[in-house]
């Protein structure tokens, strides 16, 4: 599909529309795109973006180092979602996957993502920043809704970061919800949207999101993302804001995603901060 003098990248697609769009951006620049679908995960749309495509089963590493082989693929990026509970249920692997399944202890996140990266490398292709071609979708900082934060919102937004913190330091999940300095949901294997739900309806309303990048956590591997999905997460449980991490975080349909909670009346806040700080009030609507 397409021509060029640029070395092919290698696209490990999961679900939603992040490998849509690094598709996009990467034979934008003149790049081939060699993509692995994962199936019942990424959108069937990516066959018409990428050059060459395969589609494999949880699992199947193999394939995917031969896949890359085959067309010269030497660097490559994970981009997309892969349902964290399909490891008990939906998984085939095959030799090269089950051998290193059987080495990793700990199960979580950054570990399975590490060790695949470290076999991918072993092979000859290294994984990529998977916003190397997409760093204008990187969360902004400041307030991007028509409404602040008030001063209790932020006491909580404040308590959520020292938490969201800790659990992203035991590679356990990226966000928190609470109210009134006290915690709701803290997400693990379910997902943001799931614990968005758990913990606003216990608030019944008024529940405060808070989703921050694991410290210490990989640009190559999941990083956080929210978009007009979330704000509809919230809307459904009558959650009022949501605080990001700026610069940390994916931020799909921003304009959608916006007028979303302008609508509900949904605080919506990129904060940065070093560290173990926690942030200050941000900087006016940008």
């Amino acid at each position: 599909m397409t021509e060029t003098t640029h070395p092919p990248i290698g696209l490990i697609a999961g679900g939603g529309q992040f490998p849509l769009l690094f598709a996009e951006a990467a034979r934008a620049r003149g790049h081939r795109v060699i993509a692995v679908a994962h199936s019942n995960e990424t959108d069937p749309r990516l066959d018409q973006l990428a050059d060459e495509l395969i589609w494999v089963k949880l699992g199947q590493l193999g394939k995917i180092i031969r896949h890359f082989h085959k067309h010269l693929v030497t660097e490559a990026a994970f981009a997309g979602t892969i349902t964290k509970t399909r490891i008990f249920h939906d998984i085939l692997p095959d030799w090269k996957g089950l051998t290193l399944w059987n080495k990793i202890d700990i199960r979580l996140d950054d570990s399975i993502l590490r060790a695949i990266a470290d076999v991918l490398a072993e092979e000859g292709i290294e994984i990529i920043a998977s916003t190397r071609f997409l760093g204008h979708l990187l969360f902004p900082e400041g307030i991007l809704s028509k409404k602040r934060p008030s001063n209790s919102q932020m006491a909580d937004i404040r308590f959520g970061w020292r938490i969201a913190r800790g659990i992203g330091r035991l590679d356990i999940g990226q966000c928190v919800v609470v109210r009134e300095r006290s915690i709701l949901a803290v997400e693990a294997i379910e997902g943001t949207d799931a614990a968005i739900l758990r913990g606003g309806r216990l608030a019944g309303s008024g529940a405060v999101v808070v989703k921050l990048r694991k410290p210490g956590q990989d640009f190559r591997f999941d990083l956080p993302a929210t978009g007009v999905g979330t704000i509809n997460t919230m809307v459904e449980v009558k959650g009022e804001v949501l605080a990001v991490e700026a610069g940390q975080s994916l931020l799909f349909d921003r304009e959608d995603m916006i007028a979303a909670a302008d609508k509900a009346g949904i605080v919506v806040v990129g904060l940065r901060c070093n560290g173990d700080e926690l942030p200050n009030t941000p900087p006016a609507r940008i």
